[in-house]
């Protein structure tokens, strides 16, 4: 079992960045794949990140990529969401989640989730 908290959350103007973290409790955390997701108003939730166990590999979306940065710190029991460059099309809830052994972005195989952290940006 895996309980994930997100933090980090905000209101930020256009052009800004923000740091998200995800705090984890279980002591095999570092056997997860880790991932970030988001879901706005009237959307289905999508696919931001992740980040295998070894913190050796990630993928991003097309939309997010070279502007977010997936992290993990495994002797801390977190993962973080750098997010530089955001624009109004970022503003979403940010969801943590995590699964042991798939590495993508398929929200049914993800196991555990976060309760989720609002994201605003300003335009």
């Amino acid at each position: 079992q895996v309980q994930l908290v997100e933090s980090g959350g905000g209101l930020v103007q256009a052009g800004g960045s923000l740091r998200l973290s995800c705090a984890a409790s279980g002591r095999t955390f570092n056997m997860y794949t880790m991932g970030w997701f988001r879901q706005a108003p009237g959307k289905e939730r999508e696919f931001v990140a992740a980040i295998k166990w070894s913190g050796g590999n990630t993928k991003y979306s097309d939309s997010v990529k070279g502007r977010f940065t997936i992290l993990r710190d495994n002797f801390k029991n977190t993962v973080h969401l750098q997010m530089n460059s955001l624009t109004a099309d970022d503003t979403a809830v940010y969801y943590c989640a995590a699964n042991l052994g798939y590495f993508g972005s398929k929200v049914s195989l993800y196991d555990y989730w976060g309760q989720g952290t609002q994201v605003t940006v300003s335009s």
